[in-house]
């Protein structure tokens, strides 16, 4: 993997952008935006205006218009700018106003995105601030780790406020017509997706991810099959350890024994869409795509349960993207800014964020809250993320070719490798060989 020249031409193309949109940038910041990174910034009064970008402007617009008028209501002398940036452009947004200035008091920003704007020295550290805040011990320690090893050199450069988590969604009906148990656990997973089987009458027990978006899943399945912790030893990757080869083995002979031959191409919405139009047993995705299923099914059909563990309960999982809000070293208003990071993952409010978003709230006490209690898929989500055996696997988000090698680089070799061009082993070292080059560039450059 070329990652140095990939940097390089990322920079150069930042450049290039700040020419043309610095101006947008700070149209649309008015004259809130703190400065650009490098800008050491001060605590300021506590008190007057601050800027927010939200990082998935238009989608979450309305709940956060709600939360910053529940905020401003309780903190009167401090008013939010709020500024909507489509999630798509979030990543340009801010390396634009890292290096031509406006950047924001507080943003926006998921751990898939956390390293690169915590490399170009635009982040606030947090771990000091939260174990002074009200927030200290209620947020999901799970989480916490997420965000930690998405930073890169686990320091907190982002307070969580929300996750996705793997579901196993399943058809109870036809479950039930079958005798099987809920496929708790990846033995009775197995059997189920053999049993539910009928290609005569056009019946699958699986459907798999064979299009974009392919490797997490997959990844989730190896390491939640052999209990494997921890992404690496050392600086090797422990991807392509045997016992992982062997579980995606298991795991890709799934397809065209018991799933449908179409699944080559299946991103999620095909997926989703088959799984909700047809007689498959079992989809593996998040949570997501409940209301799709509620609307297809009706709710007394299926089901989503977490994962499944080994047969001894053991719960491994891989790491989910975490999203969160950071504070931005150059704000002139550290002290206001910093006010509404802690109002904003209260108990009431993340709570109130998360049942509009559809996920599991960071706020241990707000995942009490009824509307989760009342969402079964989503209790059971929150359960496993804050359960205290749950052991998470963080996929390194913080490499700059990270999204390269699981996307552009891998899910072509996933393809090759369902239609048995490839082996197990072959697709995991290669892809073991590209996360340890650039494990070691990483290393070399911090």
């Amino acid at each position: 993997m070329k990652s140095r020249s990939i940097r390089r031409s990322r920079r150069a193309a930042m450049a290039v952008a700040v020419g043309s949109v610095v101006a947008l940038t700070a149209t649309a910041c008015g004259d809130n935006g703190s400065g650009s990174a490098g800008d050491k910034g001060n605590e300021g009064s506590g008190k007057g205006t601050i800027t927010f970008w939200d990082n998935n402007g238009g989608v979450r617009t309305d709940i956060w218009k709600q939360i910053i008028g529940d905020f401003e209501k309780k903190y009167p002398d401090i008013k939010v700018d709020y500024v909507g940036i489509p999630a798509a452009s979030a990543q340009s947004k801010y390396d634009t106003a890292i290096q031509g200035g406006g950047l924001p008091d507080v943003g926006g920003v998921g751990t898939a995105m956390l390293a690169e704007v915590a490399a170009q020295n635009a982040l606030e550290p947090l771990d000091s601030r939260l174990s002074k805040s009200t927030l200290n011990g209620k947020l999901s320690q799970n989480l916490i780790d997420v965000s930690k090893a998405a930073g890169g050199d686990n320091t907190l450069y982002q307070v969580p406020t929300s996750a996705n988590n793997g579901t196993l969604w399943y058809r109870t009906d036809l479950f039930k017509k079958a005798g099987l148990a809920a496929p708790t656990t990846w033995s009775k997973f197995y059997e189920a997706a053999d049993k539910l089987t009928n290609k005569g009458k056009n019946e699958f027990g699986f459907t798999i991810r064979g299009g974009a978006g392919s490797i997490a899943p997959a990844l989730d399945a190896v390491y939640g099959q052999t209990g494997i912790t921890s992404f690496w030893n050392g600086d090797k990757t422990t991807v392509n350890d045997p016992r992982n080869v062997a579980a995606l083995e298991k795991y890709i002979a799934l397809y065209k024994k018991d799933t449908p031959s179409a699944d080559i191409n299946n991103d999620f919405t095909k997926m989703v869409a088959q799984w909700d139009s047809g007689t498959i047993g079992m989809l593996s995705h998040n949570l997501g795509s409940y209301q799709d299923h509620l609307k297809a099914l009706g709710k007394d059909k299926f089901r989503g349960v977490p994962n499944p563990t080994t047969d001894d309960g053991t719960r491994v999982q891989v790491s989910n993207p975490v999203d969160g809000l950071s504070l931005f070293k150059s704000s002139k208003n550290k002290a206001a800014a910093w006010k509404f990071i802690e109002f904003a993952v209260s108990a009431a409010e993340n709570s109130k964020f998360n049942q509009s978003a559809g996920q599991v709230p960071a706020n241990t006490d707000a995942a009490k809250d009824a509307w989760i209690q009342q969402a079964e898929p989503t209790k059971l989500a929150a359960e496993a993320l804050n359960g205290a055996n749950t052991k998470i696997v963080q996929l390194p988000y913080y490499l700059p070719d990270w999204n390269t090698i699981s996307k552009s680089d891998n899910e072509p070799n996933f393809q090759k490798l369902l239609l048995g061009k490839l082996s197990a082993k072959q697709f995991l070292d290669t892809l073991a060989d590209q996360l340890n080059k650039a494990q070691a560039d990483w290393k070399k450059n911090h």
